[in-house]
Parts: structure tokens; sequence; C-alpha cells
């Protein structure tokens, strides 16, 4: 009790010499022989409070960044082949991620503005129908059958795609033979014989032209070959060249077609409306692969002239009656995945 009466006698008679003034505290501190004191802070001398978060982020940045560079020249140093999948894996994460945000941005501004799949613009109809989803680690192991091809090297796109039109071509000989079979139904004489001469010519190697393939619009809008009147083995083998599984009933194997092609054929008056010329050399390869052609080892000029010609029959023809709606589009884009393991590049063969 006398050591705490005599140190607030000391405060008083400390606090007595000094005036009061609004910038001056005063602060008694037990246990010690006198006051402290203490000034405001400087506006000049100390940051405020946001600058000093936006420091210790930004140093933090760069301390990251300095231990990620030093640590990329380590295991590049080191263990080369394992920074090489590293490398590649760290990147396919990045633009997995970049393309599920840009999907995401486009499917919210559709439900905002109420725009239906065949609206959008290509470029936004092309990347809605790549989405890709999650992957987990273990499927890294086995990039061809389980991962999309944000995660393959350069090289192993080619492979890979190579791979994937050799299954499709497998099917083309199957298609043609159920097309020679089923034109000796079709009750039009004329078109009984271009038909066939078309199997005859496609046999022999020579690649048909745009007009002969229009010529026979009509042989596909009815039976036999009406998509609504095609056997179970034809929509099989047409399921293969298109690279999509097979191995679903009839009622599923043409529902899956009726939604594919529909999509293709949205996709062409998107790009029709566009113009090839305003399309990228990858976007053209991607283009021209998905609709059948192996564009991996084509130029980019013999790339657009087949888009091209492409574009000119498919744009001559009518939608398929009864396709799917936005809300059948959003099942086929998003929930029903296929078997076949190229998701992002499945493709639709020139001779269906």
């Amino acid at each position: 009790m006398a050591l705490s009466r005599v140190c607030w006698a000391r405060a008083a008679l400390w606090g007595s010499a000094v005036a009061p003034g609004p910038f001056v505290t005063r602060r008694l501190q037990l246990g010690r022989s006198g006051p402290a004191w203490r000034a405001p802070r400087s506006s000049k001398l100390h940051l405020s409070p946001k600058a000093d978060v936006k420091n210790l982020i930004s140093y933090m940045v760069t301390k990251t960044r300095a231990i990620n560079g030093t640590y990329h020249r380590f295991l590049g140093r080191r263990f080369p082949r394992f920074y090489a999948l590293y490398t590649v894996f760290m990147k396919g994460i990045q633009m997995l991620w970049a393309d599920a945000k840009k999907a995401r941005r486009i499917k919210a501004n559709m439900w905002k503005h109420n725009i239906k799949f065949h609206q959008l613009s290509y470029r936004e109809m092309e990347h809605l129908r790549q989405r890709c989803q999650q992957v987990s680690f273990r499927r890294y192991l086995f990039p061809r059958q389980l991962l999309v091809k944000h995660f393959w090297t350069p090289k192993q796109e080619v492979d890979f795609l190579d791979v994937y039109h050799s299954l499709r071509k497998q099917a083309h000989s199957e298609v043609i033979t159920y097309l020679e079979r089923a034109s000796t139904l079709v009750s039009d004489e004329r078109l009984r014989w271009r038909l066939t001469d078309l199997g005859t010519k496609v046999r022999n190697g020579a690649h048909p032209t745009a007009h002969d393939l229009l010529a026979l619009r009509e042989c596909f809008s009815t039976a036999p070959l009406g998509l609504n009147q095609l056997q179970a083995l034809q929509m099989k083998a047409l399921s293969r060249a298109m690279l999509l599984t097979p191995y679903l009933p009839a009622p599923l194997l043409r529902w899956r077609l009726k939604g594919h092609t529909t999509v293709i054929h949205q996709l062409d008056r998107a790009l029709a409306k566009l113009g090839i010329g305003q399309l990228t050399a990858q976007e053209v390869k991607s283009a021209c692969y998905l609709r059948g052609l192996n564009s991996t080892h084509i130029a980019d000029d013999r790339c657009r002239t087949w888009l091209g010609e492409w574009l000119q029959i498919s744009c001559s023809l009518k939608a398929i009656p009864g396709a799917a709606t936005r809300k059948g589009h959003s099942i086929h884009l998003r929930k029903h995945r296929r078997l076949w393991p190229d998701q992002t590049n499945s493709s639709n063969s020139r001779h269906r």
C-alpha cells in the first residue's frame, strides 16, 4: 500500500510539471519509478494498415516466386524426367481450372440472359463441348485412357490423336458396307444408282465432291437410311466412326447420335457465321479432327479448304427433327460420360 501511494505521488508530481495538451498522453506503469510518455504516431513515419498489408502480401509473393524458381531449378537439374512430367501436370491443372471458370461464366450468362446453346458464338459453343471434368492424380498414370488433352505432352497429343483416328477408320468400311446393303432398299431408282456409285467411288479411294453428297440428301431423311429408321448394327458402326461408345441399347444409341450430330450441325452454322478465316491454325485443326479428318499431319491451308467444303454441305442440310433441346444438350455435355477415352476430341465421320 505504501509503495502504491509513493507511485501515485510521483505521478502527480511529474504530471503537474507538464502542461496538459491535446497531443500528450500519460501512461502510468506500476512497478516503475516514473511515467511513460507516448506521442501520437506520425503519418509521415508510419504507413497505414492497408499499406502494411499490401507490402506484406507483395513480400510474400516475391519470396514464394523465388522459392518456387529455386525448387524448379533443383528438380530440372536433379530429376529431369520427373520435372518434365511435373511441368505438364501443373500446366494441365492451370488450363483445366481456367476452362472450368470460363465454362461457368458462359453458363451464368446463358442463365441470366436466357440464351440457348445454339445462340452462343462458335467459340463459346466449342468451349462448352470440350468442357472437361476434374481428374484425380491416379488418372495421370494412364494419360491416353483417362486424362483429358490438358495433361498431354505435344508428342503424346500427336500419338494419341493418331490412335483415335485409327479406331474410327476401322469403322469406316463397316459403315460403307451397311450403306451398300441399305441402298438396295431405296425406292427411287435414280437415288439408288447414285448411292451405289458413291459407295464404289469411296471404296476405290476417290473423294466425293459436295455435289455428289448433296444429291443424296433425300436418302437420309426417310427409310431405310433416316436416323429414326436405322438398325442397331448400323448405329453401332456409326457410333464407332464418331468415337462414341457403341455399348448401349438401341434407343440410347439413337439418342446419342441425334445429340452429337445436332451439336456438330449447330457448331457448323456458328462457324459459317464467324468465318473460317477468323480461326487460328490450332482451332482449324481441332475443328477438322472433330468432323472426321486427321488434321495432325495436314497443312493449314488444306485443312481450311476441307473445312470449307464440309460447311458447304452441312449448312445446306436441315436440322434433325426432334433433336435435343437445350436441356438435352446440357445433359449431353455435362452428365453423360463416354466410355471412349477421347472425351474432348470425339469426332464425326464424314462418311455418315
